[in-house]
């Protein structure tokens, strides 16, 4: 394998000539760098990443942080591991790799306390994303007094070198239950994420949004609290089948709780869609495989992950540009377990927002995304 003093031999310079040919630096003459970049091609010459780490000070490496709460294994949930693609796929394309942090704190293997700030400066990465923290979180402060470049996603950390990307949970979750007002239902309920998230508050506001549009009465025993997993699904939907006037639709603001209402429909003998229409939130891959077919509100989960890359990464490769703020759309998407009268042919409905972007001053701008979600009235509709 040809290494840098291969090449400061083949063209007669020094090894610190070609390091700092290679890296761009004013002190080299235009001809000599070009010698040096040609023969590093001809001979296929890949700069020693560590090496580079320790001229630049930072790695082309990005930190990834996930965390769901104990007890959840956080890379099997399905929407997590479609994000993760996207991140993947977006930092690879600008000629970086991901370093996913461990998610325990057995310390930071020099025998102090656990510290993802410590970590990401040991590993010399040039930023990180995050999900599942808020910037209240003692780690993520650290971070951002240490000024490593985040980007988050479904939260705001709130520092100075932060972005984010979301989708739009708020409206999404609203037109959720505007579709099972218009077909007929009167008495929805909702089965949120852990409050403290910002995904399941915005969900939570969506609901209660569509709630008093439609003149609908606001029950808190309709509201139930689960933790995007499947159980707190089940056991949410066990309460409020047993309520003294049930729900006849629940909204569920994760596809893994909403297949657990369907199990528990199924044992308390509720038929689905007939006697409770069930909407859930993310479009994992099973929700189309869920007896009947879930109906459900589609993430871009890839492209989620792919802002939150090129997002990253523009912070890090400019120091000084505006944190991005991106807002991605959804779509709903129509199944039979909404029982409406379009299953089990699969339905669009577009929510009215493009894909937008936010920078330095708040302000909401078009995004350069191609837009997978449909840019029309909420009302209308077209063949997913």
């Amino acid at each position: 394998m040809t290494n840098i003093q291969d090449i400061a031999a083949q063209i007669g310079v020094s090894v610190a000539t070609v390091s700092r040919a290679l890296n761009g630096s004013p002190e080299v003459s235009e001809a000599t760098r070009e010698r040096v970049l040609q023969l590093a091609r001809e001979l296929d010459y890949t700069p020693s990443a560590a090496a580079r780490t320790l001229v630049r000070r930072r790695s082309n490496v990005v930190g990834v942080i996930l965390e769901t709460g104990p007890g959840h294994p956080d890379l099997l949930h399905p929407f997590f591991q479609e994000v993760l693609v996207g991140l993947q796929h977006g930092a690879g394309e600008h000629g970086y790799d991901l370093l996913l942090f461990a998610g325990d704190a057995p310390g930071n293997g020099f025998g102090g306390s656990h510290s993802y700030a410590r970590r990401a400066e040991h590993h010399g990465i040039g930023g990180v994303v995050v999900m599942g923290f808020d910037g209240e979180h003692p780690e993520m402060r650290k971070l951002i007094e240490a000024d490593v470049p985040c980007m988050a996603v479904d939260s705001d950390l709130g520092g100075p070198r932060c972005g984010l990307v979301a989708s739009d949970n708020r409206e999404a979750a609203a037109e959720a239950v505007r579709h099972l007002h218009g077909l007929g239902r009167r008495r929805i309920a909702t089965i949120t994420g852990a409050l403290e998230t910002r995904p399941a508050a915005e969900r939570l506001a969506g609901y209660r949004d569509a709630i008093e549009e439609v003149a609908l009465e606001a029950r808190e025993d309709y509201v139930a609290e689960g933790d995007y997993y499947a159980d707190s699904g089940y056991e949410s939907a066990l309460r409020l089948l047993a309520l003294a006037e049930p729900p006849n639709a629940i909204f569920a603001a994760s596809d893994m709780m909403a297949a657990g209402v369907l199990q528990a429909a199924h044992e308390c003998g509720v038929r689905v869609p007939e006697e409770l229409a069930v909407v859930g939130f993310d479009d994992i891959a099973v929700a189309a495989l869920l007896q009947p077919p879930l109906t459900t509100v589609r993430q871009a989960k890839e492209k989620l992950g792919r802002a939150a890359a090129e997002g990253l990464i523009q912070m890090i490769e400019d120091p000084g540009a505006p944190p991005p703020r991106v807002q991605v759309p959804a779509r709903l998407i129509v199944r039979a377990s909404s029982g409406s009268t379009s299953a089990p042919r699969e339905k669009a409905h577009g929510i009215a927002k493009e894909v937008a972007r936010t920078v330095g001053d708040g302000t909401l701008l078009p995004s350069s995304d191609d837009g997978a979600a449909l840019v029309t009235d909420a009302g209308n509709t077209e063949e997913a």
